[in-house]
């Protein structure tokens, strides 16, 4: 789960919607890419960094851990 870039996302007041938005995504790709179930890839995460967190490190935003 990326439990940072989720943080980040309640700290901006971000939706998935947004997301979908930046990336091109549909809002359940999203939902499945932040719980861990696909991956986004490098360009998408890029985007997201550059487009919604430029003062961010994409590697903090983009840390996968294991939620139990």
């Amino acid at each position: 789960m990326l439990l940072n870039l989720r943080a980040e996302m309640v700290r901006k007041r971000l939706t998935v919607k947004d997301l979908a938005k930046v990336t091109g995504l549909c809002e359940t790709s999203i939902r499945n890419k932040l719980a861990g179930r696909s991956a986004f890839t490098v360009p998408e995460a890029f985007k997201i960094k550059e487009e919604l967190f430029p003062d961010k490190d994409i590697q903090y935003l983009f840390k996968f851990e294991e939620v139990s």
